[in-house]
């Protein structure tokens, strides 16, 4: 994945929570709890993306219909 495609996401994702944490009116327990698992779900991505820490064990579940 090109450099430039995960700083884009990264804006997008950091501009998206902004823009929760601005403009929906919550408990600041479940804006921190929201924000934490935000940055948790990034940095997991992150790791996966850069090839430290892969996430296999979640590509074998389906959800069937």
């Amino acid at each position: 994945m090109p450099l430039m495609q995960i700083v884009i996401t990264l804006v997008i994702v950091g501009f998206l929570l902004w823009l929760v944490n601005r403009f929906i009116p919550m408990q600041s327990n479940i804006s921190s709890i929201l924000n934490g698992l935000v940055v948790i779900v990034v940095v997991l991505w992150l790791l996966n993306v850069f090839g430290i820490f892969h996430l296999h064990a979640l590509s074998h579940y389906h959800v069937r219909r």
